[in-house]
């Protein structure tokens, strides 16, 4: 069976480098840890080991993870990463410290709830800075922070925008400087102080590291540079983190010489993905190898096999196909495949419930 290996010591490794090189730069952060879903086993290790201490909060995408960050850790800060519905605000309040918002009538809806629980919920606004994902328009930013400061049971803590998620738009000192700027335009018209001014992520680690992030920026919200050692910004390691801390292996059920070309009349019907003009060495019979995962686990493009004279196929939804041409290392059926991550392969195999993870506590 196809199965993720996890090996936690390099995640706490590399989360132990960033609380490190936070401190340095005099910066916090939180750790985003939707990529691993609400698979408990990798969550306990991770979240009840020290290294913890050194991050301000732990960010997820859905309440459900934000419940079992709470019952594995309660002394855990936690932050809902997008804004929230309307619909999950019971929700948001009760396992949630903090939220990111962009919706006056979802704050409106956050404080009514917050009274209910007697609760303070804190929530930092989004600005919409380029990227077209979430934020307020930088227009409205005087009156929807004039709303929100009056709510009850609703503690505004910062400013942040969301960039390099979407259209990948970089975040250049001139854009986190404007974003800075709102935050001391908001301060100074309130007299209202901002703890936190969050317009940075692994993208934006390489360009703190060259000393060109603004100093009013001073919380990164971090995912892909724990779980993968890089940064999107370029894909490169950063830092000397580990980019090994996931492996995925898969089995060969079967492999035989079969031809290049399909063989019959061609319909709508496949579910699944072939290469690219079957672009492969030669047009002669090769060897295919089947291997026991399909799209419904994870996409092939996300997928770098450590072998590199194989090649990609094609897959429908249980199954994947890779070429192994000539099959020079004498492969056969039953032989395992590795495969290196990228960020969107490890969040769709944590997220599978047909992959077997594999916890690795010391590699």
């Amino acid at each position: 069976m196809a199965r993720l290996k996890v090996h936690i010591d390099r995640l706490i490794e590399n989360i132990d480098t960033i609380t490190a090189f936070m401190r340095k730069h005099n910066k916090e952060w939180t750790l985003v840890v939707k990529v691993l879903g609400t698979d408990k086993a990798v969550l306990t290790h991770l979240l009840q080991h020290e290294a913890m201490l050194g991050t301000h909060s732990i960010a997820v995408s859905q309440w459900k993870g934000l419940r079992m960050v709470k019952e594995l850790n309660p002394n855990l800060v936690t932050m809902y990463i997008k804004p929230p519905s309307p619909k999950n605000v019971s929700y948001i309040v009760k396992y949630a410290d903090i939220s990111l918002n962009t919706t006056l009538s979802t704050i409106k809806a956050l404080s009514d709830e917050a009274v209910k629980q007697n609760k303070t919920h804190r929530v930092i606004v989004m600005v919409e800075m380029g990227e077209l994902r979430e934020g307020i328009k930088r227009e409205g930013l005087m009156p929807f922070y004039k709303s929100i400061f009056k709510l009850p049971n609703i503690q505004v803590i910062g400013i942040g925008t969301n960039l390099g998620c979407m259209y990948g738009i970089q975040p250049t000192y001139d854009k986190l400087i404007q974003l800075v700027l709102y935050e001391q335009l908001i301060e100074a018209k309130f007299k209202r102080q901002m703890e936190l001014v969050s317009g940075a992520s692994s993208i934006t680690m390489p360009i703190l590291e060259k000393g060109k992030v603004p100093e009013g920026i001073n919380h990164f919200r971090i995912g892909e540079a724990v779980f993968l050692g890089t940064s999107p910004l370029d894909n490169k390691p950063i830092l000397g983190l580990n980019t090994g801390a996931f492996t995925f292996e898969a089995t060969i059920v079967e492999l035989y010489k079969k031809e290049n070309q399909p063989d019959g009349v061609i319909t709508e019907a496949a579910v699944g993905n072939i290469a690219d003009d079957n672009a492969l060495p030669s047009d002669e019979p090769s060897f295919k190898a089947i291997l026991d995962f399909g799209v419904l686990d994870v996409d092939a493009d996300y997928l770098i096999p450590e072998d590199p004279d194989i090649n990609f196929f094609g897959n429908s939804s249980d199954l994947t196909v890779y070429d192994l041409g000539d099959n020079p290392r004498g492969y056969k059926a039953g032989d395992t495949i590795r495969f290196r991550l990228k960020y969107m392969a490890v969040a769709k195999l944590m997220y599978s419930r047909f992959v077997d993870k594999v916890i690795i506590e010391k590699s």
